[in-house]
């Protein structure tokens, strides 16, 4: 070949791929309508990011096409730019919700600030992944600069902070000393307006009003006079608290008019909060438990509660199976191909006994790592099994959640002494009506929250009733826990201390019990309500009586034939004049609560007691033995058939010292029939007196040397008595003087026969 050949062979252009114009615009339609379709599928997860997103696809085909090994030596620019199309998404939907599709959602979030703090941290990726050795400079070099930098200006920022604090604190105390001023001339203006109301108040019924035109209910007040309003600054504060502040805050209120005390002298609690995450997984626990020993149960109910959380156990099923023979229509067992008889799995089921739940009682405890648990089977009103399981933390029930819980205010609208207990293991509040009970018996150990409970049954009753409607007699051989309500209005007689002073008022109860029985018999009143019902002068209606003793067993080891007598006789027949009990002791035993006790209070209430044997003394049962302490209890009124176990109310001595500081600070008197005073050391005379002297003039007779506790015993009366019945004997010349608490000798006394072979000598 020549060499002009050969040029003109070099020279000469090869044909190109898309050698006509048409070819080149067939391609460009067909590349426009594929970046437009691929457009429109990624549109709903790009939205305007779809321009930057074809870019860098587009920049990634050409140089595919073109330069392919560029691609792969500088990889790490195009993953660098991919990540700078997702940041471009993000600051898209920053700028406007929306505009960066699912994707800039997906990385910016639904928070502006947060947004751009994501899309920044994004694009600091991309950078990184771009030049990495270069970013790790510029950040190794930042990091000590900052460093440097706030080495040198520490002590500046720290004289700069020294001041900045001190300045918020001259600010803080300049605004709480505007706060208080403005409180406190707030807390003026009511008290002088409260007093101008009250004093319009009793200018208008002084010319108006009669006494049979006031109203029956004492929670129907006078017009003007406003029951529910607040008392200002009598908030009660677990931080301060000063009983002065609402005696005076309370103001002056009129003689004869009782208010009752606002919601507001309790405190507020927290709910009890029990995770979900957690009671979940303690149910899968108990399903795993139980399944492992082949019960099938499922947890189709969590109640969490202050103390305990109730999980609700339905028994599943125990399967069997069994192989049945096939037959035809004929009867005729059925065979295969190869002639052996066709048998078919057949299923049997049969429930779960609550028998086999409750016997794993200690399997589940130790799973659940749990101090104790107890089974309530079956739930009262509900198809499965109850499992009350203690919370790894227990929350107190205040005694405010419950009087503002609708179910308090249905007690009260239906009977008179409404209650507040507690709530129940499932977070439910519990609550009865006194009257209805209508005497209980509570039981409980040291520190178990007997007194508490004690309180909170007064301070329920102290709530809703005035001295009108509601007189105490409060009994407290230990001086500690009944003394702060020292000075109520609504006391029959100061706080007994003494057990020698509770005998001479349990006489004084029963003589009014039965005065109360002949005004209903002249009447035809069955009960208080019915003789209260047809009483048009309020000065003639008789109040409730609530007797509460702390501690029975310190009354029982003094004359305990005495004082059963007497409670006994009260709990059978005071129900109905309006008379209720409540015995509280620390020792549940035979000889304290005794069998007619217990056969007359149908209503217990058991804390956590020492052995099983006190449980069964105070609740026919086992159950209180496993109670944790701290106002844990069971409680059983009459209208259930098992103990029910729930938290008890608390209520702290400041909320006690807040509610007597408002009943003391009225000066009401009381209309309505004052019972008698209980207070009186002589035993009352009865018809059987002459019979007695009688009985012990023989029983001295028959001895050598007599004495008061030998006439306790033989004539079943109290010391005080038998020691009077040794001074008519004296008198009557039969017994010789003696010093107090021992034995006599027997004399010759004047007219008297000779007694038997054990008479003294005369």
């Amino acid at each position: 070949m020549s060499s002009s050949q050969r040029r003109s062979h070099i020279k000469q252009p090869s044909a190109p791929l898309l050698g006509t114009w048409e070819a080149r615009l067939g391609a460009f339609i067909l590349v426009a309508l594929a970046v437009a379709a691929l457009g429109l599928i990624t549109w709903p997860s790009l939205h305007f990011a779809v321009a930057p997103a074809g870019l860098w696809v587009l920049g990634v085909l050409w140089t595919l096409w073109k330069r392919p090994r560029l691609l792969w030596k500088r990889g790490r620019l195009w993953l660098g730019a991919l990540f700078l199309v997702f940041a471009m998404a993000g600051a898209f939907t920053v700028y406007r919700d929306g505009w960066g599709g699912t994707l800039g959602r997906d990385i910016a979030g639904t928070s502006q600030i947060f947004g751009g703090i994501r899309t920044l941290l994004v694009v600091v990726v991309a950078v990184a992944v771009m030049e990495p050795r270069r970013a790790w400079r510029a950040s190794r070099s930042t990091l000590l600069g900052l460093h440097e930098a706030g080495r040198r200006s520490a002590p500046v920022v720290a004289r700069t902070a020294t001041a900045v604090g001190h300045g918020a604190r001259q600010v803080g105390i300049m605004l709480w000393s505007a706060v208080l001023a403005v409180v406190q001339a707030y807390r003026q203006y009511s008290l002088k307006r409260r007093a101008a109301r009250s004093e319009q108040d009793a200018q208008a019924l002084s010319g108006t009003q009669t006494l049979d035109e006031f109203p029956s209910s004492l929670e129907t007040l006078p017009p003007g006079m406003d029951v529910e309003a607040p008392i200002e600054e009598a908030l009660v504060d677990d931080a301060e608290f000063d009983t002065a502040e609402v005696e005076e805050a309370a103001g002056p209120v009129e003689s004869g008019a009782w208010v009752i005390p606002p919601r507001d002298l309790l405190l507020h609690g927290e709910e009890a909060w029990v995770s979900e995450e957690e009671s979940q997984d303690r149910a899968r626990l108990i399903e795993e438990t139980l399944a492992d020993y082949g019960i099938e149960v499922t947890v189709e109910a969590i109640r969490p509660g202050p103390v305990v959380t109730q999980f609700g156990l339905v028994p599943g099923w125990v399967r069997r199976y069994r192989d049945v023979q096939e037959r035809d229509a004929e009867g005729n067992p059925l065979r295969d191909e190869a002639g052996r008889l066709v048998k078919r799995r057949v299923e049997e089921k049969t429930r779960v006994k609550v028998d086999n739940i409750l016997s794993r009682e200690k399997d589940l405890a130790l799973a659940l790592a749990a101090h104790s648990i107890r089974f309530e089977a079956p739930v009262p009103g509900e198809s499965f099994v109850g499992l009350e399981v203690p919370n790894l933390k227990a929350t107190a029930v205040t005694l405010r959640s419950i009087v503002e819980n609708p179910a308090f205010a249905r007690i009260r609208s239906k009977g008179p002494l409404p209650l507040a207990m507690g709530k129940g293991s499932g977070g439910e509040p519990v609550v009865a009506d006194l009257a209805s009970m209508p005497h209980v018996l509570i039981a409980g150990s040291t520190g178990s929250g007997k007194s508490v409970c004690i309180n909170a049954i007064i301070t329920s009753l102290l709530l809703e009733l005035s001295p009108e409607r509601l007189r105490l007699l409060l009994v407290d051989p230990k001086r500690v826990e009944l003394t702060p309500y020292q000075g109520l209005p609504h006391l029959l007689s100061p706080v007994l201390v003494e057990a020698d002073e509770a005998l001479p008022a349990l006489r004084g109860l029963v003589a009014e019990m039965q005065s109360r029985y002949k005004q209903f018999e002249k009447v035809s009143a069955r009960n208080i309500e019915l003789y209260n019902g047809k009483m048009t002068d309020p000065a003639s209606r008789l109040p409730y009586i609530v007797l509460i003793v702390d501690e029975l067993a310190d009354l029982m080891m003094t004359v305990p034939a005495e004082v059963e007598q007497s409670l006994c006789r009260l709990a059978q027949l005071g129900r109905a004049t309006g008379i209720h009990i409540v015995l509280a002791t620390q020792r549940p035993s035979v000889d304290v609560l005794t069998g007619l006790i217990k056969a007359n209070f149908p209503s217990r209430i058991s804390f956590a007691v020492s052995s099983q044997i006190d449980s069964r003394t105070i609740l026919d049962g086992s159950g209180a033995e496993k109670r944790r302490g701290r106002g844990d209890m069971l409680f059983h009124p009459t209208d259930i058939l098992k103990p029910k176990r729930m938290q008890g109310a608390y209520i702290s001595d400041k909320e006690v010292n807040a509610l007597v500081s408002h009943w003391k600070k009225q000066g009401g008197k009381v209309s309505v029939q004052e019972p008698p005073l209980l207070t009186a050391t002589e035993e009352p005379a009865s018809e059987g007196a002459d019979s007695l002297v009688v009985q012990a003039r023989d029983l001295a007779l028959r001895h050598r040397r007599v004495s008061a506790p030998l006439l306790q015993r033989k004539l079943g009366v109290g010391y005080n008595r038998a020691s009077g019945i040794l001074e008519e004997l004296e008198e009557m010349g039969i017994v010789g003087p003696g010093d107090p608490g021992k034995s006599r000798p027997v004399l010759l006394g004047p007219g008297v026969p000779a007694g038997g072979e054990d008479s003294a000598p005369w």
